[in-house]
């Protein structure tokens, strides 16, 4: 079941006859996994991170999801259970997500950058009964498990992970498990999984998606990669599994099309470790978020890198800008194709360099299937050449169905059947798209995006905090980094000593609890102490005038 496929026409009668083919029953798992499972040699995953890499067929897969999906109904989960999944890229991913489908379960996918903060709400927020995690998360889990009432389960798929009392082996209960199980019927809207997506103001927020969202990324994933999938073509991206970008764009909407993957896990992105990755193993298509291929620019800055086979290469997350569009032809040999959208409503616009003029500083146009605007502060389309809010209309199969217990923030987020996006841009006479700003405060720091609530909130917990602003400012390699506006509490003073500048000790200090509490990608880089900060009349902190009067990270 092939449910997109474009061919060489325009791209304005792409669009024009496009329908979307939505079946009465989809689940993402089977599609994914299972309807290549007849073939016992097609290869779907090869872990690359030792050695020469492990082999992975979409028939092991399947069997092997169907023995996890039989252990887990053993445990008690089923239809509408909130499976966690605290995991980097490994192949226990794929498989705990298919086997949550299957049984009509929904995935709540995890990064093991969170902290014990964000870790805890968030599993505590979606009530999940059970979380797959490994190593890297343990110590953070066995820290929060008493605060969680509804976690039942822990499933430990490595060594290190089974120091904590009480986890499960994986193993183990995969072994004990049948081969065959019988998938749920799942209606295309039914709720696949909840995907949080922080705010700058309040907490999180799950956002809820669909069966059908993977049907509605493939028009993007067609295009961006040139017109996919033909013979040879094999993906690979450093993009985290537990983002949209790494698990739609990449891992499931290649699997759609059989396309085989390879993974490779790092602690931190190396340009030279992803060349290797996509010379020794002769990756055709591949999602660089613009940070990484800054530093893959570093790294080799002239003429073709030898043994690079690129047909692909797509980029989101900040502009990728005309200096790294003509790397990418020189270096990679492709022209990069930027897209749009974010986890609510994903890859709804962008570019195809076999059907369209890459515009540099455009992402792109509106895919296929998708109907993208820019809306003026009435609610209404945006004449060209006027700055608006980028919204999109419903129905659309890639849309979330609602924020998770948050009715309010959901009810918030349309304008009619306009879903809008926070992100203010220009559309030109030709239908492409121009980004200027975000409307809130969100900072865009490589791969990740960051609340600055979140960070705020845990720098107040430092006895010597009174109040803290948190904004982006420019980075050269991941467009912003997190800096942080500190007032003292009254009558405190920063710790310092005969060797020790002022400030520097209570800065690693709080650098350090962001680091622990929130995660290592949300730390603030640079930290001002601060008399006050500048307030509305209804005392909210005035962050563009911060952002305005900021310098380089220190």
């Amino acid at each position: 079941m092939e449910l997109v496929r474009f061919d060489h026409r325009p791209f304005d009668a792409l669009r024009a006859a496009f329908r979307w083919r939505i079946p009465a029953v989809y689940n993402i798992g089977v599609d994914v996994c299972d309807k290549w499972a007849s073939d016992p040699g097609r290869l779907a995953l090869l872990d690359v991170t030792t050695g020469e890499g492990i082999p992975y067929t979409f028939a092991e897969l399947a069997r092997r999801s169907n023995r996890w999906a039989n252990a887990l109904r053993a445990l008690g989960v089923g239809r509408g259970d909130r499976l966690a999944i605290v995991l980097p890229q490994r192949p226990e991913v794929p498989l705990a997500h298919i086997a949550a489908y299957k049984l009509g379960a929904i995935a709540v996918p995890l990064s093991v950058l969170f902290g014990d903060d964000s870790l805890e709400f968030r599993l505590r927020d979606s009530g999940a009964q059970t979380v797959v995690f490994d190593g890297l998360a343990a110590a953070k889990l066995d820290r929060i498990r008493q605060r969680l009432p509804d976690l039942r389960h822990l499933i430990a798929v490595d060594e290190a992970a089974l120091g904590v009392p009480g986890a499960l082996a994986a193993a183990t209960l995969e072994e004990r498990a049948a081969d065959a199980c019988t998938p749920v019927e799942t209606l295309p809207y039914d709720p696949a999984q909840i995907m949080y997506t922080s705010g700058t103001t309040g907490p999180p927020k799950g956002a809820v998606l669909p069966h059908a969202a993977l049907i509605g990324h493939l028009p993007a994933f067609v295009l961006f990669n040139n017109l996919a999938p033909r013979p040879g073509d094999r993906l690979w991206s450093p993009a985290d599994w537990a983002w949209i970008g790494g698990l739609f764009n990449v891992l499931w909407a290649g699997w759609h099309y059989g396309i085989p993957l390879v993974t490779f896990r790092q602690p931190k992105f190396d340009p030279e470790r992803a060349f290797w990755v996509l010379e020794r193993h002769q990756i055709r298509n591949t999602f660089l978020f613009s940070t990484a291929l800054k530093l893959m620019r570093q790294a080799h800055t002239r003429g073709p890198r030898a043994g690079v086979r690129l047909r692909s290469v797509y980029s989101a997350g900040e502009a990728v800008g005309e200096e790294l569009i003509g790397w990418g032809r020189e270096a990679l040999g492709v022209t990069i194709n930027e897209f749009f959208g974010q986890t609510e409503m994903n890859l709804v616009a962008g570019n195809c360099a076999e059907l369209l003029t890459v515009r540099t500083g455009s992402f792109g146009r509106p895919y296929p299937g998708h109907q993208v605007d820019v809306l003026d502060e009435a609610g209404h389309p945006a004449p060209p050449g006027t700055i608006g809010e980028v919204a999109v209309r419903r129905p659309d199969p890639v849309m979330f169905l609602e924020y998770w217990n948050n009715p309010e923030a959901t009810r918030q987020k349309f304008a009619g059947d306009w879903a809008l996006m926070g992100d203010l841009a220009v559309k030109d006479e030709d239908g492409y798209l121009w980004f200027k700003a975000r409307k809130d405060d969100m900072i865009k720091s490589g791969a990740y995006r960051i609340g600055p609530g979140e960070v705020e909130e845990c720098l107040l917990r430092h006895p010597a905090v009174a109040m803290a602003a948190v904004v982006g400012i420019p980075d050269p390699e991941r467009g912003q980094v997190v800096k942080a506006f500190v007032r003292l509490a009254s009558g405190l003073a920063p710790h310092s000593g005969p060797t020790i500048p002022p400030h520097a000790r209570l800065t690693a200090e709080l650098q350090q609890m962001v680091k622990d509490r929130v995660g290592l990608h949300a730390y603030p880089r640079s930290i001002e102490f601060v008399d006050e900060l500048p307030l509305t009349t209804t005392g909210k902190v005035q962050r563009f005038v911060l952002r305005e009067r900021t310098g380089p990270p220190a």
